[in-house]
């Protein structure tokens, strides 16, 4: 079965004047047109390609990766606002739509927005969505505590900005927890801090116990390493002052400190550190 919106590994199974023939074994066969053929292929090999429907809305692939996938966000930019919706620029030659009635707010031309990209149970087309608590499920979680997770940045709250979790869960950073510029679109590796009874996530972007000693020491000593061997930071320094040169909060910059300290790596003293 070719899947729509996806990477489908098919077999070659004839050259034409239009381009490749592939098949998936099943019967079904689907154009690989003349610009996306490969230099050098035989008949009967395999080759994986990313399926979509062309502007007369047939199925065809291309060797290009787009920039999202179904059952997938990401942060795509408007080419163009009709009277349908908005179009995504999503990489390939036909731009990806965005039903009004799929749009939080009215999208603008120009403008990156987060969306899902998700096959229409009606059209059975490839279209996308910017309302995306309506793909997000947090009733059932497949994250735990402390766990390592995939973020992209969604919103940004009163509270802190929103993330998406392993492409599945709602999770939130609060801000005084954000020792980095962060923007709509980011995508990060993140820590699950707490799942509370409602199951809401409080997500960190910096590992959690132990484990952040060692990315904190590593960090901290590359800075140095660049910097000649001596920075004009120590335990007494600011919090803003760290967080601004080495986006670590104070606890994970005493943390690195001290463990390059018990290293025999740095030297501590009143006007700064230095690489021994």
């Amino acid at each position: 079965m070719i899947e729509l919106g996806n990477y489908n590994t098919l077999e070659i199974l004839r050259d034409t004047s239009v381009g490749l023939f592939l098949g998936d074994g099943e019967g079904t066969e689907v154009l690989l047109p003349n610009k996306y053929v490969p230099e050098i292929y035989e008949i009967g090999d395999e080759i994986t390609v990313f399926c979509y429907l062309d502007h007369e809305e047939r199925p065809v692939t291309t060797n290009i990766k787009p920039y999202i996938i179904r059952n997938t966000f990401n942060l795509l930019r408007v080419a163009e606002v009709n009277n349908i919706g908005a179009f995504m620029d999503w990489g390939l030659e036909k731009h990806l739509l965005v039903p009004f009635s799929e749009q939080r707010t009215k999208m603008q031309t120009g403008q990156s927005y987060v969306v899902y990209c998700y096959l229409d149970d009606k059209t059975q087309r490839l279209v996308a969505s910017n309302k995306l608590d309506k793909f997000i499920d947090n009733e059932v979680l497949t994250v735990n505590n402390w766990e390592e997770v995939d973020l992209i940045v969604t919103r940004l709250t009163d509270l802190g900005w929103e993330v998406i979790i392993n492409n599945k869960h709602k999770g939130l950073v609060y801000l005084n927890e954000i020792f980095k510029k962060l923007s709509v679109g980011d995508q990060m590796k993140g820590y699950v801090k707490a799942i509370r009874e409602d199951n809401k996530i409080d997500v960190s972007l910096e590992p959690i116990g132990y484990k952040s000693v060692e990315p904190a020491a590593n960090l901290i000593y590359e800075h140095l390493t660049k910097a000649g061997g001596f920075l004009p930071f120590h335990d007494k320094s600011h919090p803003d002052d760290i967080k601004y040169a080495f986006e670590l909060s104070k606890k994970n910059f005493k943390k690195g400190i001290g463990t390059l300290y018990r290293e025999r790596k740095i030297d501590i003293k009143e006007d700064g550190i230095y690489l021994i």
